[in-house]
């Protein structure tokens, strides 16, 4: 798992995330919001699914998920995974290019709360 707790991501920013999957994996969710708790945006591939779920949390509850069919990621390979913070959404921008949105349902302006989890591991990241 991979936290960091003051990541001062604002409104127009974008977080580039490198990593490698592990041979493994079922699963790994990047998550940004102000704590585990509380969180704006939660990308989550899933292989066992064939899936990309995306949703938000708001006092350890977690709303409605988004499901994407769009997996373009494969257990062991190295990805770069771009995600752009804007007033009403999310922009995601996967390995292929393509981009997904997700809405920024808590109108978050700023957020410090980062967590990786599940079978990711970050080698670089920059905001």
């Amino acid at each position: 798992k991979f936290e960091i707790f003051n990541l001062g991501m604002k409104t127009g920013d974008t977080l580039k995330v490198k990593g490698k999957i592990s041979d493994d994996a079922d699963n790994f969710s990047i998550n940004l919001g102000c704590r585990s708790s509380d969180l704006g945006f939660h990308f989550s591939p899933r292989f066992n699914e064939s899936v990309i779920v995306f949703n938000s949390r708001c006092s350890n509850t977690w709303e409605e998920e988004h499901r994407d069919d769009h997996l373009c990621f494969s257990r062991g390979s190295t990805v770069k995974i771009i995600i752009e913070m804007l007033a009403d959404k999310f922009r995601v921008k996967l390995p292929d290019e393509h981009e997904v949105e997700f809405p920024n349902r808590h109108c978050y302006d700023k957020i410090s709360y980062m967590s990786v989890k599940g079978g990711f591991r970050v080698t670089s990241f920059k905001l």
